[in-house]
């Protein structure tokens, strides 16, 4: 019987402020995971600016690349394709990673596979939970996105339910601005809240009328900006600690209820966490606790896979490419790019 060959994937992601770019085997087991931050550089201006973003990502990409191959102690002719995200994501950032992997799939002869940087995020889930299968149910907690999916097959995805308006981790930085712990908000939310009480003030849990799986976090962000404003104008004194824990428990508790809720719903008993605010210690410990109850299995990527990395890319690519999926010279960047879009 013939051996099955192993399957090599070079994958770039460049879809905001992190350039990254990882070697990835069978999908799974990632044998390099090279990322460049530009938090430093975007805590600056308080988030990121996309022109800045575009050009750090022209200046360290064939770095981040060539770092990548070095670790992993492979070269191009090793690889058998090449995988990018396109989208969603700032377009100018989404166009270097997307020219970078175009001009290597030329130059190598190398398949080109696009990813959806969020199928990328749920992907994630593979590297380290290697028994995981479809299907389950995914939760997908991000700076721009809050999605509830129905992971049916590799690359065969259903949302069920998605953000309204602020994505989680959108609001958790407008939060963290607001009581003045500066950018990035989400892990300094995280940081601050296990010096407060999650019980102190009681914020709104929004509940979308007829869509039981969408998500809005406008509501509590106000809520906590008028609470703030209200403190201030009475010249009572602010304890952030306590605003950020009770802000926190109220999007955790939102986020853990409609996931349990479609885990009940369409009788899939499997739960997974991607993207990241998935990093989010009080969102983990919650959904950990809450499945516990239930008797639901649990997974969830190390903290260093839940935020944008390569590693990700490469396990989607990897199905994809098995799925037959190539993607011509003419691959473009789509910042709008909606899950199970071709």
């Amino acid at each position: 019987m013939k051996e099955k060959k192993d399957i090599l994937i070079l994958a770039i992601e460049s879809s905001c402020d992190e350039t990254a770019a990882a070697v990835v085997r069978n999908g799974r087991e990632v044998l390099s995971n090279v990322i460049f931050s530009q938090i430093a550089l975007h805590t600056l201006y308080g988030g990121v600016v996309p022109e800045i973003a575009s050009r750090k990502h022209i200046e360290k990409i064939n770095y981040v690349i060539q770092e990548a191959l070095d670790r992993a102690n492979v070269g191009l002719k090793d690889l058998d394709a090449v995988g990018v995200t396109y989208g969603p994501g700032l377009v100018g950032a989404l166009l270097v990673g997307v020219a970078e992997a175009k001009a290597i799939s030329y130059a190598a002869n190398l398949p080109l596979v696009g990813v959806h940087h969020i199928e990328g995020h749920i992907s994630a889930n593979y590297i380290e939970n290697k028994d995981l299968e479809p299907p389950f149910i995914c939760l997908v907690v991000s700076g721009g996105h809050t999605h509830l999916v129905v992971v049916r097959d590799y690359g065969k995805y259903e949302v069920i339910g998605r953000t309204r308006d602020d994505a989680a981790g959108e609001a958790f930085d407008k939060v963290a601005r607001a009581i003045g712990l500066g950018y990035p908000g989400g892990p300094k939310i995280d940081k601050l809240s296990k010096e407060g009480n999650p019980d102190a003030i009681h914020f709104p849990r929004a509940k979308v009328e007829d869509a039981p799986y969408d998500f809005s976090f406008s509501g509590v962000k106000s809520a906590v900006l008028n609470h703030i404003n209200g403190c201030r104008m009475k010249g009572e004194t602010l304890r952030e600690a306590d605003i950020a824990a009770s802000f926190q428990k109220a999007v955790c508790d939102v986020l853990v209820s409609h996931a349990l809720q479609a885990v009940k719903d369409y009788g899939i008993p499997k739960l997974a966490l991607a993207g990241g605010v998935a990093s989010n210690s009080a969102l983990r410990q919650a959904m950990k606790d809450a499945c516990e109850r239930e008797r639901i299995p649990l997974c969830y990527p190390s903290p260093a896979l839940c935020t944008d990395n390569a590693a990700m890319i490469g396990a989607a690519a990897y199905y994809e490419y098995m799925n037959g999926t190539r993607h011509g010279l003419d691959l473009n960047a789509v910042p709008n790019l909606q899950l199970g879009e071709r």
